[in-house]
């Protein structure tokens, strides 16, 4: 077995280039280093440096540690993360990470039930969107991440070690300024706004859109991109151009000169709350998760 020590030093050693600058970094004496390098090419059964005159030169063997330790530290990493997150769970602390619609609406919502009936539960907000969140997630960083994803959306597969509780699915709407000709009307098909300019969002709303524009015959004409919300409203209430939104968003910020129609044919993105397997059943967790299903409940038909 090797030494996960070891590899962190030996990991530092090939980055700053010499046994020297790795006990400068690592607080070590270069004795020290050398010693552990030792001990790691005991372990290993192969050389892993080898002089070139004054300059240290990774071995066959060395190079191919030197692809893994990276990764091994890494894992390492996230593992000592997850570990220390079961400790706060069981404290009853949860860091939830969230994209900003979600953070303004069914964390709210969820935490005035949840602290009602269980004051003693804490929780961090922490705002990404996917797929941040997620990454997140499984390096230990977040308890729950909230991540919403669209039909036929490509690289949405999920890691075995998550899984998936769905809360509630948001309709797409189409933006448009006060006064325009379309917005007398209960929904607007997107076929008729071929000819429009358009506001586009977020990348996953975007790529969404662009499908969706695709495969009603047409390219939109993108004259700006913003992940800001209200940025977008008001680039909409000037006139600018269009822009497609979640209903999620109109109901936590809507600009007096936007309003927003029901959009055919109609498109929804699956909103859900991602944790890890093994987290699952810890109370904390379980105990916001059930606050974000009753959230998301509340907003069926959104």
């Amino acid at each position: 077995m090797l030494d996960s020590r070891h590899i962190r030093t030996f990991h530092e050693v090939v980055s700053t280039g010499s046994y020297t600058a790795a006990a400068r970094s690592l607080g070590y004496t270069q004795p020290a280093v050398t010693q552990q390098i030792r001990a790691l090419e005991r372990e290993a059964g192969v050389p892993l440096f080898t002089r070139d005159g004054r300059r240290m030169r990774l071995t066959e063997a060395g190079e191919t540690l030197a692809r893994h330790a990276e990764v091994i530290l890494g894992n390492l990493g996230a593992a000592k993360q997850q570990l220390q997150a079961l400790a706060r769970l069981r404290a009853g602390r949860v860091r939830v990470c969230a994209f900003p619609s979600a953070n303004a609406t069914l964390i709210p919502e969820a935490m005035a039930g949840l602290l009602a009936e269980h004051p003693e539960i804490r929780v961090e907000l922490q705002e990404a969107e996917p797929p941040e969140s997620v990454n997140r997630l499984l390096a230990g960083e977040c308890d729950i991440a909230l991540s919403f994803s669209y039909p036929g959306m490509l690289g949405t597969e999920l890691p075995p070690e998550l899984v998936e509780i769905r809360l509630m699915e948001d309709l797409l709407t189409v933006l448009l300024p006060v006064g325009h000709p379309l917005a007398r009307r209960h929904a607007v098909r997107l076929a008729e706004l071929a000819q429009a300019r358009w506001i586009a969002g977020c990348p996953r709303c975007r790529a969404t859109f662009l499908h969706v524009c695709a495969d009603q015959g047409f390219e939109p004409d993108i004259v700006v991109t913003t992940d800001d919300n209200l940025a977008l409203q008001s680039l909409v209430a000037a006139g600018v151009g269009l822009a497609v939104a979640p209903s999620l968003v109109l109901s936590f910020l809507s600009h007096r000169q936007v309003t927003g129609r029901a959009l055919e044919p109609h498109v929804r993105r699956q909103v859900s709350a991602l944790v890890l397997r093994d987290h699952l059943a810890l109370p904390a967790t379980a105990l916001v998760l059930d606050g974000l299903r009753r959230a998301g409940a509340a907003r069926v038909g959104c």
